[in-house]
């Protein structure tokens, strides 16, 4: 039996989120709605989640004293990261032995949150060990390295730090000529300028598949078992997420190799929650490339396409509350054995992006940008921009995938920032 206390109480449940960006306030709100008590952490003032928290505190993230003091002031029944770049090995030393008598749940594990952040243990795991089809690659730790690596794969090739996030120190390498730029920015632009030992950051470098599209495949590990989200297509530019769209459109063979992919991976890893499983399709080919045991930026689109948004399944399944999903058919109408949450429809994510400089945002034209039918707005409140940044997503249903893009298009075009 599920219980959950009362907050600011003796019996409050109590969650702490790492992390308190748009996708963990996302978290936060739906947690409030379930009656739990909310810590939000980040490494600056006011984060999106801080402002519907209980309480917030600012602290370099990846600095495990102060983490630990934090939690053991706090003890949370349950920390759930909602950012890649934090003290992973508190959090799993936390998770084995406890503080003070009590067990900490690490959301989805300490095992999923540690090996997702770098690079090398995850596709590791996955080409290695689970022999799931991945692009080929080599790691490497020297440019000379990487100029052997690249001679096997051939150009074009990809060079990524094992340690980095949003396309951070990614370069696509098309002649030996550009070796050494790559390798530079992988270091320039990993988390962390080096490694502990004053060696250069290892990177690794990818056979580059030319693939019809990518998608990220919502699953989540539950009481009630394994279940997918209806595939999401995606853009991205420089490793950012811009638009999103569910579904997208698939061959049913290819749509049941990526379950298979998603549903051992996530399993591997272990833990209860919803993680990104994100993937190349070429053809009927289904490549695995990287996977986030957390909500995903793309799968904003489902607080519209969906009854239960990313943020409802992730909550649900780490409080071990049931998941309702249907069994997909598959040939000839029989059931597949794959289950899946309902979706309602086409319907699209627009990011909205802005480039400026400032710390008094203000937005305007919003009556203009909600006026069309099936169209929502998520505006973050963060306190700042520098550069460009994320500032909200548009949301929107249409007939078809196509319109509902282009409905997005437009409330994002409609809305005034004023920097």
């Amino acid at each position: 039996m599920v219980t959950i206390g009362t907050p600011l109480t003796d019996t409050a449940t109590k969650v702490l989120l790492c992390g308190s960006g748009e996708l963990g306030k996302e978290v936060a709100i739906e947690l409030q709605r379930l009656g739990v008590e909310v810590i939000a952490l980040d490494r600056y003032e006011n984060a999106p989640a801080m402002q519907v928290a209980h309480r917030s505190y600012v602290l370099p993230m990846t600095d495990g004293t102060v983490l630990r003091e934090i939690i053991e002031k706090e003890m949370p029944d349950f920390i759930v990261p909602e950012i890649e770049a934090i003290a992973t090995d508190t959090l799993a030393e936390i998770e084995k032995i406890g503080i003070h008598g009590k067990q900490i749940k690490i959301v989805p594990s300490a095992n999923a949150v540690s090996l997702t952040m770098n690079r090398e243990g995850i596709r590791r795991l996955a080409a290695e060990e689970l022999k799931l089809k991945t692009s080929k690659y080599y790691f490497a730790e020297t440019d000379e390295e990487v100029k052997t690596a690249a001679d096997s794969l051939g150009f074009p090739c990809l060079i990524k730090p094992i340690m980095s996030s949003s396309g951070k120190g990614q370069s696509i390498i098309r002649s030996a000529g550009q070796i050494s730029d790559a390798f530079e920015k992988s270091q320039r632009e990993a988390r962390g300028s080096s490694s502990t030992d004053g060696k250069p950051m290892k990177v690794i470098v990818e056979e580059f598949i030319d693939f019809d599209y990518e998608i990220t495949l919502l699953t989540v590990q539950s009481v009630s078992g394994t279940i997918f989200c209806e595939p999401i297509g995606h853009i991205q530019i420089s490793g950012d997420y811009r638009e999103s769209w569910q579904p997208q459109n698939m061959h049913p063979e290819a749509l049941k190799r990526a379950q298979k992919i998603a549903g051992k991976i996530t399993k591997a890893l272990g833990g209860y929650g919803i993680f990104g499983v994100e993937l190349f399709v070429k053809g009927k080919t289904v490549y695995f490339n990287e996977v986030s045991p957390r909500p995903h930026d793309t799968g904003m689109v489902t607080m519209i396409s969906q009854d239960l948004s990313e943020f409802v399944l992730h909550t649900r399944a780490f409080l071990n509350l049931p998941i309702p999903a249907e069994n997909m058919k598959g040939k000839k109408n029989k059931k597949s054995g794959f289950k899946v949450v309902k979706q309602n429809g086409p319907a699209a994510s627009k990011a909205i992006f802005r480039t400026g400089t400032s710390k008094k945002i203000s937005y305007s034209g919003l009556e203009k940008a909600l006026d069309e039918k099936d169209t929502q707005i998520r505006l973050f409140g963060k306190p700042e921009i520098r550069k460009e940044r994320r500032l909200g997503v548009a949301l929107a249903k249409g007939k078809t995938v196509k319109e509902a893009r282009k409905k997005a298009a437009r409330v994002d075009n409609k809305i005034d920032i004023n920097l």
